[in-house]
Order: C-alpha cells, then structure tokens, then sequence
C-alpha cells in the first residue's frame, strides 16, 4: 500500500457533434472538458475509511475492521462484471443504506464502495483511508462528472494498491499513466458508471480516462490523433430536462416522419464525420480558415437538432445571444435546455468573450471559459495545481 498522498484529475466531456444520431447508429465526437474533477487519497492508521464529497454534500465514514468482517466474497477480486440486482441490495447493506434509497448521492456513495472494496481486496487487510473529491464540474448536466468521479476513484485506489505504478517522477508537475494501465483504470471506472447510471455506454468515462477526442459508434470507442485544444464558452442554461423523454420523442418523429428525418440523421452524421476529418489536419497545422469551417458545421447540426424537436427557447436565446457577438454555439448532449458550446475563435478579442459573458449571465444562465481536447486522467505534485483547486481540496 502507497504511503503517500496521491492526488488525481479527470476531465469531463462534451459531445461535440453526432447527440441523438448516435441512439440510431449514427457517428458521435466526444471530446475531453478542461473542467475537471480532482481526488486527494491520504492514506491514515486510524482504522477508519473516509468519503468527503462536498460538491454534493456527504460525508461518511466506515469502520475498516467492521467492513473487514461483513461478506463480501459477491465482490470477486479483479472481476469486472456487472453487479446483479441482488448484488446491489448486499452492498446498500454493507453501506448502511435504507432498501428504497435510490437518489443519486446515494449511489455516488455506492460506486466508492463498490470500487474501494473489490480493488482493495488484493490487500492483506482493507487500507485506512482518507478520500475527498472535489470538482469544477456541476452534476446533473450532461458533463460525464459521475465518469470524471468513477476514473479518479479507479486511478487513485489502483495506484495506492499497487496494482498499476505510479507514473510520477521526481521533478514532475504532472504525469499520466501508460496505456496498459489505463485500460484498467478505465475498466474499472465503467464498473463504477454501472453503479450510478445501471447501464452507461462507455463514451463518459473513455474520454475521462484517455482525454482529447472519442469517435463513438454502435458500442465501438476510438481515439482521434491529438486534436488541437480548442476554446469554447460552455453554457449552463440551468433548465431541467429528461434525457428519455428527449430521446423517445426523436425516435416517434422518426417513426412518424421516416422521409423526413432518416435524411437528417444520416445529415448529422456526415457533420460529424466531416467534423472529424477536420480535427484531423488541424492536429497537423490548424489555420484560421478551419475555424470557419468548424462554425459552419456548429450552425447546421444546431438547426438538425431543432428540426429533430430537441431545441428550447433558452438554447434559442444562447445561440441569438453569441451570434449578435459573431460567434457561433449549439446544444450538448441530450438537448431541451442543459448545455450548450460557443467556439472561441484564436483571434477573439478578451472584452468581446466579457461582453458576451455578461449578456449570457444576465439571461439567468452560468458560463464557463475552458476548452476542449483536455489531456485525460492525470496524477499531480500539490504545488502543479491551481491555487482555487488546491485551496478547495486543503478545506477538506
């Protein structure tokens, strides 16, 4: 068992092009968000197992000896198989839950458990543990933070087990692991996702893990070359949706329309693909004239995703907002309010991005300035972080 603190981040993610296509068959691009989620482990003596998770209010903590004692041989050491139903009633016991609890705190709580205690059983006995998570992502959006979650918790407790080493040197700010030992990390992490959201694609914690770009298609993840990391304005418009019932009005309108929107799935897949081509000579020498591009195919999948009835007045308004800015945005994810991304162009001035701030924050919603192509899960020196970030994780 490592001595010593570990600290770790994961980014999370936006789809870029191919949302509501990809249900169908279709080409996605996910893609890494610089906002990321970060993870201190100290290991203690003090017999006990701590969760501090304050972005959404838990605290717990565990008596290691009593966890020791409880049965959970239904935790096969280094199996990475999907709990049964049953298998996830034994551990709301082991973590002290009432039957009928199923919110999503709960289950954030779940997956730590699920994770510490079948990655931990290769140890002679159940480690001593201090683990505070923090993150700049907010839940609930369509961001992959519970992914962003799950790849620190399975980074962090592999490397402190030694079942994968830890890649940072002496002299380094930051490292990342080798491809072998993300495969694992990123095996794991899904095991985790499956206790939160039951039965994930696999795209969230993929692109948490590795970072930069994902295409996305029938189950099968690839990494794009390196894409240049471009900068965005992320927007919250803060309006609740269901994923679901976003998802199942697309598929009535295809059944109801088959001419109509068979074509314009078929249409967002080719922005995608083309989307992807571009990514591509941009990650060999981008030029000004690839922004424009870049913006045309932000315009035209916007106005599908409206067609497909996925749009709302708040995207509307975000979009009518940045366009009288001369900057170009559409929907994330699942649509019907949620998040939306403007590209910032390189050659954007800093008071014109304030400006467009302003207006968006006086609509009621939140922005964030970031970018995307983020590297995936990394391990830090204390000192490499940014000082809000360390200060968040010292008050914990």
């Amino acid at each position: 068992m490592l001595s010593e603190v570990l600290l770790v981040s994961a980014p999370g993610k936006v789809i870029l092009h191919g949302e509501h296509a990809v249900v169908h068959g279709k080409v996605a691009l996910a893609v890494a968000l610089n906002l990321r989620t970060f993870l201190r482990l100290q290991p203690h003596s003090n017999g006990k197992v701590d969760l501090n998770l304050p972005n959404i209010g838990i605290q717990r903590a565990w008596d290691v000896a009593k966890l020791q004692m409880l049965d959970t041989s239904f935790l096969k050491q280094g199996d990475v198989t999907a709990l049964t139903p049953e298998q996830m009633e034994k551990l709301k016991e082991v973590a002290g839950f009432p039957e009928d609890c199923a919110d999503h705190e709960h289950l954030a709580v779940l997956s730590f458990l699920y994770l510490y205690l079948s990655i931990c059983q290769s140890q002679r006995a159940l480690p001593s543990l201090d683990v505070a998570v923090w993150s700049e992502l907010p839940t609930g959006a369509g961001l992959g933070s519970s992914a962003a979650y799950s790849v620190c918790l399975a980074a962090a407790l592999l490397t402190a087990c030694k079942e994968i080493p830890n890649p940072l040197k002496d002299g380094e700010a930051a490292s990342r692991w080798t491809e072998e030992s993300l495969e694992l990390i990123n095996k794991w992490a899904f095991q985790g996702e499956r206790v939160i959201h039951g039965n994930p694609s696999g795209v969230d914690n993929a692109v948490s893990t590795w970072g930069g770009a994902l295409r996305y298609q029938q189950g099968k993840i690839s990494s794009l070359k390196r894409p240049p990391a471009l900068k965005i304005l992320l927007t919250n418009t803060k309006v609740p949706r269901s994923t679901k019932a976003l998802v199942a009005g697309v598929r009535s309108r295809l059944l109801k329309f088959p001419e109509i929107v068979a074509p314009l799935l078929t249409s967002i897949d080719a922005i995608s693909l083309e989307c992807e081509r571009l990514l591509g000579e941009m990650a060999a020498a981008p030029a000004p004239e690839h922004y424009l591009v870049l913006e045309e195919l932000i315009d035209m999948n916007q106005h599908h995703l409206n067609a497909l009835g996925v749009g709302h007045a708040s995207l509307d308004r975000l979009c009518q907002v940045t366009m009288a800015h001369g900057l170009h945005s559409k929907l994330t994810g699942a649509g019907g309010g949620g998040c939306g991304i403007t590209l910032l162009r390189p050659d954007l001035e800093q008071p014109e991005v304030e400006a467009m701030k302003q207006a968006l924050t006086s609509c009621g919603f939140d922005c964030w300035e970031t970018s995307i192509g983020a590297p995936g899960v990394s391990v830090h020196t204390a000192a490499s972080l940014d000082p809000p970030v360390r200060q968040a994780l010292d008050g914990l």
